[in-house]
């Protein structure tokens, strides 16, 4: 049986958000780019609110460099062409030198265009 409108915009959702851990892991900054709005915020577990270009910047910089990923949950809500996803993970990453597993959680709001899933902001907290 075929999947509902709804489990296929999540399945579509999910997808796009593993797409964006495997570029992050995978320090293509290329690829973020074309998954991220052009308006894309991030907003890191110190309150900043980082525009995508400073953040893909700093990637390209090695201030961020990100080793591994293990998605420990997601959730994910669908409303026409928005969505919300909550992903819990645990990134292995150097941040400006320093070297950790940072449990964060990801709350990530995404809009379709078409049949395209793109991120329009992401705020990480700890978990």
């Amino acid at each position: 049986m075929p999947a509902s409108p709804d489990e296929s915009a999540r399945e579509a959702v999910h997808a796009a958000y593993r797409a964006h851990l495997q570029a992050m892991t995978d320090g293509d900054t290329d690829a973020l780019d074309d998954l991220l709005d052009e308006g894309f915020t991030l907003t890191h577990i110190t309150g900043y609110q980082q525009p995508k270009a400073e953040w893909l910047s700093q990637m390209r910089a090695a201030r961020f460099i990100y080793h591994g990923v293990i998605e420990k949950n997601v959730t994910v809500d669908v409303e026409g062409d928005t969505a919300r996803l909550v992903g819990r993970i645990v990134t292995e990453a150097t941040v400006y030198g320093t070297h950790a597993d940072w449990p964060l959680q990801f709350t990530m709001d995404y809009a379709r265009d078409g049949e395209t899933w793109t991120a329009l902001r992401s705020v990480a907290t700890t978990w």
